[in-house]
């Protein structure tokens, strides 16, 4: 078992950024990615949808033998990991928004949240920030277009700054010194969104957090892969992987796969 690769499934490419840490940290380990760009973004979908999605997904990383699956999703994490655990015997790790260190850390008692409509409705989130940031000032931004413009490969286009620059505006005015992206796909916007962002405000995302929880995870279970080997890195997409191929680098080859 423990030779069998690492599952990881997103809503399209954003989820690359959380297999990165992943593969940082845990350089031996097989891994299989799965970006369901067809579907993208999870966020305005209803909870039934993705839930429907994830299972799709979940069901294929184990018809190629996956020993844990990450969901790289916070949309797919806040509405769809319940009913995954209940439904299959492999471990899940899932995404959450960073509020917790955000929360714990901020001076000014401001912080802002970057996500997804998918994320800011779901329960599990609203449970985490009541939990974490009561008694601090939250301003919530739902990130509406971000995402189809990142699968699109427009990150650098005129549309995503000035998108970015309304969807900052009211933190800014809320002096926020926190920004927690919760969204897998936005952690390719940092380099933008430190230009326009004042330099003692902190971005804040989930990778790191996450690889070392999956390590944990596999340690629990002896599920590690002890191996000195090479790995096998999968990456596949249900639409033109060439997006993905730009993302990844030309270290890696991203592949069509009808899913």
């Amino acid at each position: 078992m423990s030779k069998q690769p690492i599952g990881i499934f997103d809503s399209g490419i954003g989820g690359t950024s959380i297999w990165k840490e992943i593969h940082q940290l845990l350089p031996h380990e097989n891994t299989i990615y799965l970006a369901d760009s067809k579907n993208a973004p999870y966020g305005p979908k209803g909870k039934e949808a993705i839930i429907e999605l994830s299972v799709k997904n979940t069901e294929l990383l184990l018809s190629k033998g996956c020993k844990l699956i990450v969901v790289a999703c916070n949309t797919a994490t806040t509405n769809a990991i319940t009913y995954l655990r209940q439904h299959y015997e492999v471990p899940f790790i899932g995404i959450e928004p960073a509020i917790k260190p955000a929360a714990l850390q901020t001076k000014n008692n401001a912080i802002g949240i970057l996500a997804t409509k998918g994320t800011l409705s779901s329960a599990l989130f609203s449970k985490t920030s009541e939990l974490f940031a009561n008694g601090k000032t939250v301003i919530e931004q739902n990130g509406e277009g971000l995402v189809e413009l990142i699968e699109s490969g427009q990150i650098h286009s005129k549309a995503m700054r000035e998108l970015l620059q309304i969807y900052l505006e009211p933190m800014l005015k809320a002096q926020i010194d926190y920004l927690v992206l919760g969204c897998t796909h936005y952690p390719y916007l940092i380099p933008i969104l430190k230009d326009l962002l004042p330099k003692h405000i902190k971005i804040i995302d989930s990778g790191k957090a996450v690889a070392k929880q999956t390590k944990a995870v596999l340690e629990g279970h002896n599920l590690l892969n002890s191996t000195i080997s090479t790995p096998k890195l999968e990456f596949y997409s249900n639409i033109d992987p060439k997006v993905m191929q730009s993302f990844l680098g030309d270290a890696f080859k991203a592949e069509y796969l009808n899913f």
